[in-house]
C-alpha cells in the first residue's frame, strides 16, 4: 500500500502554523483541530514539525512562560518527510528507527499531507482484516 492510498482514505487536511505563533496559540489549534503535531510553514515552505510531546518537554524546562514564546523556539527543525508514491511499509520501518509520530507528505516540494504513527496502524489492521477475509473465503471453497 502506498502512502497516497492512506491520504486518499483520510484526506489531505493538513493542521499548520507560523514560526512566530505563540505556543499558546498553538496548544489551541492542537485541541481544536484534534491533532498531536502541527507542521510549521515559514516563507520558503516547511520550517519545521511541532508536536504535544514537544510542548511538554518544554514545558518542564521552562515553565508557564513557554506559552508566550514562539513555536519556533520549541519546533523541530530537521524534519522527515516522505512522498506519496512511497510504501505504508517503508514508512513504517523509517517512523520506528526515528522514533517520530507525524510524517508530512510532500510531492515535488509541495505539502499535500500529514501521515502519524495511527494511519500507519490503522493501514496495517486493514491489510491483515483484507488477507483474514480472502483466507476464509479460499478456506470456506475448499
Amino acid at each position: 500500500m502506498k502512502i497516497a492510498d492512506v491520504l486518499r482514505t483520510k484526506g489531505s487536511a493538513v493542521a499548520t502554523v507560523e514560526p512566530r505563533t505563540l505556543v499558546g496559540e498553538l496548544l489551541a489549534g492542537l485541541a481544536e483541530h484534534n491533532v498531536g503535531a502541527m507542521v510549521v510553514l515559514g516563507p520558503d515552505g516547511i520550517a519545521g514539525i511541532v508536536s504535544e510531546r514537544d510542548v511538554v518537554r518544554r514545558l518542564h524546562e521552562r515553565g508557564a512562560e513557554l506559552l508566550s514564546a514562539p513555536v519556533s523556539e520549541i519546533m523541530t527543525k530537521l524534519v522527515f518527510s516522505c512522498a506519496p508514491q512511497d510504501t505504508v511499509d517503508s514508512l513504517t520501518v523509517q517512523m520506528t528507527e526515528r522514533r517520530i509520530r507525524h510524517v508530512p507528505v510532500l510531492d515535488d516540494g509541495r505539502l499535500v499531507g500529514i501521515v502519524s504513527i495511527g494511519d500507519v496502524v490503522k493501514s496495517h489492521i486493514s491489510q491483515l482484516e483484507d488477507s483474514r477475509d480472502q483466507l476464509q473465503a479460499y478456506i470456506a471453497q475448499g
